[in-house]
């Protein structure tokens, strides 16, 4: 049975997604934002890889690789995260993931995320709740809107922050 087939919420969110991340402290003052361009892809038949492009108006840039393995219900991360996600069951919508890691390098910081996509499959929002030594310290809000299905067009190619959409 392929990725697919296992996680048909998770195959919704394949492709190219453009998006706007905010971060709040824990008295909900912003304290960051920046563009996103995120590939979600699905490799053969149990493979995923997700990449993050970050993009702040003053130049900087970051990319993130997050490769994981399906095991049992849940795709599993294994890089500079250890964690999971999963399709919730209690959601009779199908429309969420909740996704739980941990920074390898930061073993006191462990973070939920909550993604929603819309049920066209064009735009999907996600919460992340974050806390050091068991208290939240942060929350990101990150808004999307699916750019392309086809991952492979934008794989392995720079990307400048204007030609990031913003919706």
């Amino acid at each position: 049975m392929s990725l697919r087939e296992k996680m048909p919420l998770l195959a919704r969110h394949e492709g190219v997604w453009d998006g706007y991340y905010r971060y709040f402290d824990d008295s909900g003052n912003k304290v960051d934002e920046h563009k996103s361009r995120i590939l979600c892809r699905m490799i053969g038949i149990d493979d995923y890889h997700q990449t993050n492009y970050y993009f702040w108006a003053d130049g900087k840039k970051d990319t993130r690789d997050f490769p994981a393995i399906v095991k049992e219900d849940r795709l599993v991360f294994y890089t500079e995260i250890t964690g999971w996600a999963a399709a919730v069951p209690l959601d009779e919508n199908n429309r969420t993931i909740m996704l739980h890691w941990t920074r390898n390098n930061e073993p006191d910081l462990y973070l939920y995320e909550m993604i929603q996509i819309s049920d066209c499959g064009q735009y999907r929002a996600r919460v992340w709740q974050w806390f050091r030594q068991g208290r939240l310290f942060m929350r990101t809000l990150v808004d999307e809107q699916r750019v392309s299905m086809d991952w492979q067009a934008y794989d392995n190619k720079e990307t400048d922050y204007a030609d990031v959409a913003v919706f």
